[in-house]
């Protein structure tokens, strides 16, 4: 069980590199990569398989982490994920699927994944 934790582990962080960094790249253009919402999804699914994994296999016998600590990081990744969803949606409408995205959308999904970020490393 802890080949299957690390390997969702590693997902959650491929996931949230895609977000972050397809942030990254598409500030100097009105567009949002594609990827990003991919990249939300795969971290979600990760951070999710990677708790019910744990738990359910006893990986945490120190009880783990906060569990208030992980329904905020879920609920950031959730609404991460939406904002990606609808920014691909939004950018899709423009020509050949690379149309503008509001700024303040894209803003806030790297707004948001950096503050997500911030809690896993410093919320103990």
């Amino acid at each position: 069980m802890e080949f299957v934790y690390n390997l969702l582990a590693f997902l959650h962080f491929i996931g949230w590199a895609i977000v972050f960094g397809g942030y990254l790249a598409s500030l100097r253009s009105p567009g949002l990569y594609r990827g990003v919402f991919h990249g939300a999804l795969a971290a979600l699914v990760g951070g999710v398989g990677m708790v019910g994994v744990a738990e359910a296999s006893g990986m945490w016998d120190d009880g783990g982490p906060d569990m208030a600590k992980i329904g905020v990081k879920l609920t950031f990744a959730l609404v991460i994920a939406v904002l990606a969803f609808v920014a691909k949606r939004q950018g899709a409408k423009g020509d050949n699927g690379t149309g503008a995205v509001a700024p303040g959308l894209k803003h806030a999904i790297g707004g948001l994944t950096l503050v997500n970020i911030a809690i896993a490393v410093f919320w103990h």
